[in-house]
């Protein structure tokens, strides 16, 4: 991934909770006929130097790239959106697009069933530990073995991390925050999610 020096985020503790807040991640091998993508929900384990966990339909068969094509990249996509330059300061200016992303490659490897099974409890108490009333997989055993011979199990192992933040960093401060009041006075959700990432990460949403 191309990443100027100012949008580079070299923070480990910032990338990790990154990961972990955008979870739903596109990924994307090799296999004889080419690069397959599949848009999946991974967990994040940070010890031993990062592993990914994740699960897949069975009749998805872009988990048959693992034994020939271990390597792999995930991609993690944040907030984004378009920001004209009319919210900018200066005059002379064009149109960009800022975001948040970071790209894991690593190597991957399928899993037995009790890690299948730690996995989607995992998955699922993570995802439903934001609702108000979480859900607590109260269906018969029979039923979740019968619907886990249906998915499969991997994980990955990282050995590459890369995370970028363009976030207008390389624009003045009142450039800046013309930028955001651009982004929250929209009208976009996602716009005005971009805004309070950016305002999550300090000053300038300098990372």
């Amino acid at each position: 991934m191309y990443i100027p020096a100012f949008n580079r985020v070299g923070d480990p503790s910032k990338v990790n909770e990154f990961i972990q807040a955008h979870g739903f991640a596109t990924l994307v091998t090799f296999g004889k006929e080419g690069p397959s993508a599949s848009h999946l929900p991974f967990l994040y384990d940070e010890a031993d130097g990062g592993r990914l966990r994740c699960h897949m339909a069975k009749a998805n068969e872009q988990w048959r790239h693992f034994e020939s094509s271990p390597g792999v990249l995930c991609i993690f996509m944040g907030p984004h959106s378009y920001v004209s330059p009319s919210w900018y300061v200066a005059k002379v200016a064009v149109p960009t697009w800022n975001y948040a992303a970071v790209h894991v490659h690593g190597t991957a490897r399928m899993e037995d069933d009790a890690f299948l099974r730690k996995t989607i409890e995992d998955t699922t108490a993570k995802y439903e530990s934001r609702m108000p009333s979480p859900w607590r997989m109260p269906i018969p055993e029979e039923y979740i073995v019968s619907m886990m011979k249906a998915i499969v199990g991997f994980s990955i192992q990282v050995t590459k991390v890369e995370a970028k933040f363009k976030l207008g960093q390389n624009r003045s401060k009142e450039d800046q925050l013309g930028m955001l009041a651009g982004l929250e006075g929209s009208g976009s959700l996602e716009a005005q999610a971009l805004a309070n990432f950016i305002r999550a990460q300090g000053p300038q949403g300098s990372p």
